[in-house]
């Protein structure tokens, strides 16, 4: 019987590669099963997952909300901020306060990093633009201030911007420092639960592979990084790569059912969707 192929998208940062060095490189295997990786920024992920085209991806962890019917959450690769996550920066403003009536740039309408300025700030006006374009677009002046993700998290202070606020950081201060759930990987239910528990195992096989290969996993994974160096970089990846993001464990599955009911309960989605991991 010939190997089955599986499509499996990820965004082209540092974090996504590292984790699926092992697999991309051959140096992990999954019996009966060839893995096609994809690569596409999370925003068009988002949006392929709206329309099940993927049988394995990386998506925001608010676009769950909208492919819960389609997709299972995997136990495994996760993306949680641990006392950090996205950032709002300003070169004119310093609080949450002075931004009432003002204008942010945020990074998507499916990403989480929009949700979360959803929930947790009000009175301030948000427009979605490409996340890449932020900080150029805040700098012309277009905007206020800019909602940060990716390398933006921790290369702003080094162009003149200064933080307003990170959720990661008021997430934590609020809710009894539970990690913030960021990114997920998920698995199509059309596959089968013995498929689906394969692939999130070869995925853990993979970001072990790569902690335990770092000479050859973190070149690999930096050759993605927009604008920052080696040491930037492997700060980055760590950030985003850790424990949780092996398995995300009883913490992170509460840290998601909290997301998901804040952002039912602000009417940002349209209903609290149940979490089964895989």
């Amino acid at each position: 019987m010939s190997d089955r192929i599986i499509r499996v998208g990820h965004s082209p940062d540092p974090d996504d590669a590292f984790m699926f060095y092992g697999l991309s490189s051959g140096k992990v295997k999954l019996d009966g099963i060839i893995i096609e990786h994809q690569l596409e920024d999370i925003q068009t992920l988002n949006e392929r997952a709206l329309r099940g085209e993927l049988e394995v991806t990386a998506i925001s962890a608010h676009a769950y909300a909208y492919v819960a019917d389609r997709y299972w959450i995997m136990a495994t690769g996760a993306s949680m901020g641990e006392g950090y996550g996205p950032v709002i920066v300003s070169k004119r403003y310093r609080t949450l306060k002075e931004l009432r009536g003002k204008t942010v740039a945020t990074p998507g309408k499916l990403t989480t990093a929009t949700l979360l300025f959803r929930i947790l700030t009000e009175g301030i006006k948000y427009v979605d633009i490409p996340f890449d374009q932020i900080m150029d677009r805040v700098a012309s002046g277009e905007f206020d201030a800019g909602l940060l993700i990716h390398e933006g998290q921790i290369t702003y202070q080094s162009r003149g911007y200064h933080k307003i606020v990170d959720f990661g950081e008021l997430w934590a201060q609020r809710y009894d420092g539970l990690p913030l759930p960021l990114g997920l990987d998920v698995v199509r239910r059309d596959l089968g639960e013995e498929t689906a528990r394969a692939l999130s195992r070869g995925l853990q096989q993979s970001i072990h592979y790569g902690y335990t290969h770092q000479q050859e996993a973190l070149p690999y994974a930096l050759q993605y990084g927009r604008g920052i160096d080696e040491s930037l970089g492997e700060k980055f990846v760590k950030m985003y790569v850790s424990e949780l993001t092996v398995h995300m464990g009883v913490k992170g599955k509460r840290a998601l059912e909290l997301l998901y009911r804040l952002g039912s309960e602000r009417g940002v989605i349209p209903h609290v969707p149940s979490i089964e991991l895989y």
